[in-house]
């Protein structure tokens, strides 16, 4: 051999975020997950009390958001106002990530007129991304994010139950960490 690495045999092959040939701007139902960078905890008021093990469901509204969860909440609630073809259904913002179902209703359809992403969820989501780490000042977010089509109302009740109940059982949440 010559010396030289080969780095496709050194690097690890990403597995693809996105659904191959499928249009995040056509009709339909979208869970998604977007976190911080390294899972840092900035979303809830330091003084968060714990909610794991409480006897009744709490609602998310009884989460107290830290300045910088209060922009994400403001970014969260103008995508409609930014893209007016996407509806905000549920969400719900942890300490290191964010929850949102996010709905193409049938009404709306594909834009026609734009042969871009611009009617798309995934355009809406990195807009909301970099309009919190402006407003803010610095960049907070992991690169990407988690996507979940989905397909069914049972999938879509399952997918709200657990935005709706993920406070509460943040400590037993796979983004937990202890640095809150």
């Amino acid at each position: 051999m010559d010396g030289k690495i080969n780095m496709e045999e050194k690097l690890p092959v990403r597995k693809r975020n996105r659904l191959e040939f499928f249009d995040y701007s056509s009709c339909g139902a979208y869970f998604i997950t977007t976190c911080t960078f390294n899972k840092k905890c900035m979303f809830w008021a330091s003084n968060q009390p714990n909610f794991v093990g409480e006897d009744i469901i709490l609602p998310p509204e009884s989460v107290k958001l830290s300045a910088i969860g209060k922009v994400v909440d403001k970014s969260i609630l103008s995508i409609s106002a930014h893209y007016p073809n996407i509806e905000v259904w549920d969400y719900v913002i942890m300490p290191n990530h964010v929850h949102m179902i996010l709905v193409i209703p049938e009404a709306c359809g594909r834009i026609i007129s734009s042969p871009t992403n611009k009617g798309s969820v995934l355009s809406a989501v990195g807009q909301m991304k970099r309009q919190v780490s402006k407003t803010i000042g610095k960049p907070i977010w992991q690169k990407s994010f988690h996507d979940h089509i989905i397909r069914s109302r049972e999938d879509y009740e399952q997918i709200a139950k657990y935005i709706y109940e993920n406070p509460i059982r943040w400590q037993y949440d796979c983004f937990y960490v202890e640095d809150f």
